[in-house]
Order: C-alpha cells, then sequence, then structure tokens
C-alpha cells in the first residue's frame, strides 16, 4: 500500500496535540468519602460528548498518571482512529470513502465490532442498521451539517437506496470489510457503549474490581464504593432542559452494563411537526410513536447500546417481545396520550435491578 506522507502529518499532528492536552489537563479529583476512604473521579469530552469514570483505588502497578493516560489514549483510539464519521483519517470514514467491490483492511476491533453490529441488525429484524446514516445526514442530525428540514417523499427513497447492512461484509482473517453497494457506516449508535465496554475491560484486566464508566450516557459498574454501599445508576426523567432522575438503580455490587436512547433532545420542529433523530430504516422517516426513552441492561454496553437504539425505533409492542426472548432487561417510557405524563413498562429481567415496582 502506498505511504500517505500528508495523512501521516496530520496522524502526527493530532497525536502531538493529544500528548499535549493529556500533559495540560488530564488528572484525577479526588472525592472524600469520610474514614471509609476515597473515590477518584476522572473526566473528559469524547465522541462529542463526555466521559465520567470513577474508581476506589489505583492497582499496584500503574501510577494515576499512567491510569489516567492508558483510559485517554484507548479513548482517542476508538473515536479519531477507528470509528468516527467526523475525523477524515479514521477508519471508518477512509472506508465509507473506498469503492464498491474491494476488501478494504481494518483494524482488527473494527472488524469485530462492525460484525457484532451486522449480527444485532439481524437479531432485531433491520431495525438497528449501521448504514443509516445518508438518511440520518439528510434529516440533519449527521456529520455533514444538512439543514434540519423535511425532505419530499422521492429523496427520501433515493436515500433509501443507499441504506442496507446486508450490503456489508466482513473478513476476520484478515481484518477487511468490503461494501457491496455505496454504503456509509454510522457506528454512532453503537460507538459509545463499546468505548466503555474497552475502558472497563482494561480495569478487569488489571485486577479492578470496583468502577463506574459512563461514556455518553453508556455505563459499566462493577463493585462497592469505599463505605461498601453499591455504586447506583439512573434512569433519566424524559424532558428537555436539565437533566433530573426518572429513576434510580439496585445493582447490589453485581457487574452491569447500561445503556438508554431517546427522542427528547435531538429534534427539529417544522409546520407544528416534531421530528427526532431516531430514523426508521423501514419508512426512510422519525419514528411517530409515543414511545421516548428506551433503557437496555445487557451482558455488556455494546449490546446495550445497540439494543436501546433498535428498541426505541421499533416500539415497545415488538421490542418488549424481543427482550423477553433474549433475556435482557429493558425499559420503557412513553408519553401519555392524554396530559404531560409518561408510562412505563418493563421486562422481566429489568426488574431485577428497580427498587420497587411502581
Amino acid at each position: 500500500m502506498p505511504v500517505n506522507v500528508a495523512s501521516i502529518k496530520s496522524w502526527l499532528g493530532r497525536f502531538s496535540f493529544t500528548l499535549g492536552f493529556l500533559a495540560l489537563f488530564i488528572g484525577w479529583k479526588v472525592l472524600d468519602w469520610g474514614d471509609a476512604g476515597r473515590i477518584y473521579q476522572l473526566a473528559g469530552e469524547t465522541m462529542g460528548s463526555t466521559y465520567t469514570i470513577q474508581i476506589t483505588g489505583f492497582p499496584d502497578d500503574v501510577t494515576d498518571d499512567e491510569l489516567a493516560i492508558e483510559i485517554q489514549e484507548r479513548l482517542v483510539q476508538v473515536d479519531l482512529e477507528w470509528m468516527s464519521t467526523y475525523a477524515p483519517d479514521s477508519e471508518v470514514s477512509r472506508f465509507n470513502d473506498s469503492e464498491p467491490g474491494a476488501w478494504y483492511p481494518v483494524s482488527p476491533e473494527v472488524a469485530q465490532l462492525v460484525q457484532r453490529a451486522l449480527d444485532l441488525s439481524e437479531l432485531t429484524g433491520g431495525y438497528f442498521d449501521i448504514t443509516i446514516g445518508p438518511l440520518v445526514n439528510r434529516w440533519g442530525f449527521g456529520p455533514d451539517h444538512y439543514d434540519a428540514r423535511v425532505p419530499d417523499a422521492d429523496e427520501i427513497r433515493s436515500l433509501q437506496d443507499q441504506v442496507g447492512y446486508r450490503h456489508v461484509e466482513v473478513s476476520q482473517v484478515p481484518p477487511q470489510l468490503r461494501k457491496h453497494r455505496p454504503v456509509q457506516l454510522d457506528l454512532s449508535a453503537i460507538a459509545k457503549g463499546y468505548a466503555a465496554d474497552v475502558v472497563a475491560d482494561y480495569f478487569d484486566s488489571l485486577g479492578m474490581d470496583s468502577y463506574f464508566v459512563e461514556i455518553g450516557g453508556e455505563l459499566r459498574v462493577r463493585g462497592r464504593k469505599p463505605d461498601d454501599t453499591a455504586w447506583v445508576p439512573a434512569i433519566e426523567e424524559p424532558v428537555e432542559g436539565a437533566s433530573q432522575l426518572h429513576r434510580a438503580l439496585r445493582t447490589d455490587g453485581r457487574p452491569m452494563a447500561l445503556a438508554g436512547s431517546g427522542d427528547y433532545r435531538n429534534y427539529f420542529e417544522e409546520a407544528g411537526q416534531r421530528y427526532s433523530h431516531e430514523i426508521d430504516p423501514f419508512t426512510g422517516r422519525p419514528v411517530t410513536h409515543s414511545l421516548v426513552a428506551v433503557y437496555v441492561i445487557a451482558d455488556d454496553a455494546t449490546t446495550a447500546d445497540a439494543l436501546s437504539t433498535a428498541f426505541i425505533v421499533m416500539g415497545v409492542d415488538r421490542a418488549l417481545p424481543l427482550a423477553e426472548s433474549m433475556g435482557v432487561g429493558a425499559y420503557f417510557i412513553s408519553r401519555q396520550t392524554a396530559g404531560s405524563g409518561f408510562d412505563t413498562m418493563y421486562s422481566t429481567h429489568f426488574a431485577n435491578y428497580l427498587e420497587e415496582a411502581p
């Protein structure tokens, strides 16, 4: 493969900036937990969102600075090097720019994640689709910065011809991707959950048994705080403005992966109609049902992230039976048909994490 000198310079410049950012800004904040001990918190920005990581101590063979740098380097790799559609030099962006028909080499991690996404697309009957980017962009919710306005029916049909996860093929050995039509990958509905898994799995490899990892709202939680109480994940009230508590969850120190999707923050209005960023790949339009938010508990945040997106597009009637058949936890919040309140439903598995039934 020819060496692209301009790309190398761009990558080195970005890497140098990242190291400078780490040296200047990264550091642990100490949260005093009284006589019981301390919690150490690291916070920053990634994937166009924020992250907050809390731990109860550091491994014997890794300093606090080394741990912070290792975390940030992993987040930079997941975002800028692998999966971002905003970074032109990421593997996903370069694959999107490639021609159909030819295999395109990628990292093993990207190949594995794309295959996992395709498996979840099959499992959800196509309601989760990582090629939906052209429709998301056109409705004004993607990296191409289209004006948010309603496209006409012909334009939607044309864009739907550019969507279809079955047009993407994955090879694991060697790791590479191929598209059979000019589709575009958009991993935004799975990447934050994956990043949370990357950080949590790194902690697990170090033997750390207590942490709270939150990346863009997606969680991996394990163990207990210094006072022996469990970490407390929470469900957000689906309203605009400052975040409000809808419901706290119980972990009892058990490992948990939690992710959520909602249509109440990212939307626009036109002619009195509300259009959210949750796009149905079968209609090419934002969803119109009353479901406003979904939270999913699964074995890993990657799965929970993807399923929460699929479930909010599917609606409760389709999603709840699938959640039950899979044995995953799912919590659904819907707007009431009359009034300004919300109705809730949840799967059998999710009930294990509720303090008490509503």
